[in-house]
């Protein structure tokens, strides 16, 4: 062959291969969150309130992430300092007042607390009747 049309060909390959390459679909970040999670302003593009995402609780250190944000226990998210961090939430305060930013917002977590005797004011524990035993020997 000669050197003109194996330059072309290679051309053309080249070519088709970069069509190919920018019509290929965009992969979506799968740790994204979806869209509908964080909702935006529509006007400015900014968060509608942070969101918080995770709590970290060591022995010597309380932290979370706020907005992709690690922030510790006394430190500052934006211009709210960070003044509580518990299991569930953490409570900002800034000028503007206070705000406690919940894991779970939609999920209501009431205690139960343990039955106690009105005699004694100590836990009652709670009584298993006779174990019973079926044809196949099992208890049930």
């Amino acid at each position: 062959m000669r050197p003109l049309p194996v330059l072309l060909l290679m051309l053309a390959i080249t070519t088709s291969l970069w069509r190919v390459e920018a019509a290929a679909q965009v992969l979506n970040d799968p740790t994204r969150p979806p869209a509908g999670l964080a909702p935006a302003d529509s006007a400015t593009g900014a968060l509608a309130s942070p969101i918080l995402q995770s709590i970290m609780i060591t022995r010597s250190e309380r932290s979370a992430i706020i907005g992709g944000e690690t922030v510790r226990l006394g430190g500052k998210y934006g211009e709210a300092a960070v003044i509580g961090i518990t299991e569930n939430e953490v409570t900002l305060r800034s000028a503007s007042g206070t705000e406690t930013l919940r894991m779970y917002p939609d999920v209501g977590i009431k205690r139960i607390e343990a039955a106690t005797s009105p005699a004694t004011g100590k836990p009652v524990k709670k009584r298993r009747g006779p174990t019973t035993t079926n044809a196949q020997g099992k208890q049930g």
